[in-house]
């Protein structure tokens, strides 16, 4: 059993900061790319950004320069710092890992329940 459990999210101001936690616990053997995604009402998931066990990350063009993910290996954690927060950023941010039970084998996607980021004055 693999479980997501995400924190942080909440209200904050126009050019506020938050940053959102998402901790893998389980039965992992090792957690291959790890990221987060949002969703906004009426709109279709998308991927705001993700890193790689190694290090690298991408980001979608609309967070680049005010987003920074960032994981910690030991911990199976990964963060979202958000700075420079606009309303267009409100949406329910959801955790999502590939993750490897065993040694050898393709990891499995699991998600996490969502936390809700509103930007608001």
């Amino acid at each position: 059993q693999v479980q997501l459990v995400e924190s942080g999210g909440g209200l904050v101001q126009p050019g506020g900061s938050l940053r959102l936690s998402c901790a893998a616990s389980g039965s992992i053997f090792s957690i291959n790319a790890m990221g987060w995604y949002r969703q906004a009402p009426g709109k279709q998931r998308e991927l705001v950004a993700a890193a790689t066990s190694g290090g690298s990350a991408n980001y979608a063009d609309s967070v680049k320069g005010r987003f920074t993910v960032s994981r910690d290996n030991v911990k199976n954690t990964v963060y979202l710092q958000m700075n420079s927060l606009k309303p267009e950023d409100t949406a329910v941010y959801y955790c999502n890992a590939d993750i490897r039970i065993l040694p050898t084998g393709r990891g499995s996607g699991y998600w996490g329940q969502g936390t809700q980021v509103t930007v608001s004055s």
